[in-house]
């Protein structure tokens, strides 16, 4: 799997899983908010901070009918217009250039998923280094196309597409001239049960697709983002938001600081766990070969003495004769006085 150059970042899995902070709308549209977001991130250890580009009236109509109203009692957003949700939740394009130099002058990547084709041609004018599509975003083909014009790498959620789907989207892309393709396993529903992240799709996704392969995880925690480490995740997006208990529209499936912070380091032990395939021992566990068990003399045995349970005995360390050979030392005579705490070895027996 080939790797992927992400502004200064390498993505791959020679590399330690690519850590996304979502700032989403939990910046409150308080722009000083936003700042200590990008520092708490920073501070953390996230390699990038993604934001959300578009305006309620890009992402919607502003009408009362049917379906653009919030129905599902389960949901965070129960009973809200979605017009008035997106205009909440938005982030202000003026902010953009702001939060982008920010990240950067900290060490982190900055880019952002468009919404529309406008928003596409508005963030390649800021000189991101990738776009990202969200999970509701991968059936609109026009808008694919438009973003894998403009020849940087694309991060495709796939939260709720079939595979026809992502392939239309992934064959899209290519077509359009953008060859550097990440896809992102996802489950939209917000927060999301472990239960229902189903991580084994990684593996198939990326032989499926040919293409690296991460998670978008709106899980509580990280338990589910570090195990898809295994699976071969190579990039992890998780919503950020200082403190749940303040609030914000995506506060309740999102991390704070320190938990973020744990992610990063967690995941790359993952990483670092995976390894190859290895039996014996690996070279560092060389030195603790010497505390394995070994046949030694328990008790002072004279020469011509018979070796047996009374003066002969298995333990640590392992110096002595290997413990398959005890059956084939009980019953023998030793050649020469041995005191006790001595390793056992062919040549004290006759």
């Amino acid at each position: 799997m080939k790797s992927i150059q992400i502004g200064q970042r390498t993505i791959g899995p020679e590399q330690p899983p690519f850590i996304i902070a979502e700032l989403s709308g939990n910046h409150s549209q308080n722009l000083t908010t936003a700042m200590k977001m990008l520092e708490a991130a920073a501070k953390a250890g996230a390699h990038a901070i993604k934001l959300q580009t578009y305006t309620a009236d890009s992402m919607t109509l502003d009408v009362q009918k049917p379906g653009f109203v919030i129905e599902e009692q389960d949901s965070l957003w129960h009973g809200e217009k979605l017009h008035a949700l997106y205009q909440r939740a938005a982030t202000p394009y003026e902010w953009h250039a702001q939060l982008f130099a920010k990240a950067r002058q900290l060490g982190m990547e900055a880019f952002s998923s468009p919404f529309d084709e406008q928003a596409v041609d508005f963030l390649d004018s800021l000189d991101v280094p990738c776009f990202k599509i969200a999970s509701f975003e991968l059936t609109d083909i026009p808008l694919i196309r438009k973003a894998a014009s403009k020849g940087k790498p694309l991060i495709i959620s796939t939260g709720m597409a079939s595979l026809a789907e992502i392939e239309e989207a992934v064959t899209t892309a290519k077509a359009a001239g953008c060859q550097d393709i990440i896809l992102l396993k996802c489950t939209s529903t917000y927060p999301a049960e472990a239960a229902n992240t189903n991580l084994l799709t990684i593996p198939h996704m990326r032989d499926a697709f040919g293409v690296q392969v991460g998670l978008s995880d709106h899980t509580g925690g990280i338990g589910a983002a570090v195990a898809s480490v295994a699976l071969g995740a190579t990039v992890i997006e998780k919503h950020f938001v200082l403190d749940r208990n303040a609030g914000g529209v995506d506060a309740a499936f999102s991390l704070e600081p320190q938990e973020l912070a744990a992610l990063v380091m967690e995941s790359k032990r993952a990483w670092q766990a995976m390894g190859q395939v290895v039996y014996g021992g690996s070279q560092a566990e060389e030195k603790a070969k010497q505390y394995r068990r070994s046949i030694y003399v328990s008790a002072d045995i004279q020469a011509g003495d018979i070796l047996g349970k009374h003066n002969l005995r298995i333990v640590r360390p392992a110096f002595g004769l290997a413990p398959k050979h005890w059956d084939s030392v009980l019953g023998k005579t030793a050649k020469t006085a041995l005191p006790k705490g001595t390793p056992l070895s062919w040549e004290f027996i006759e």
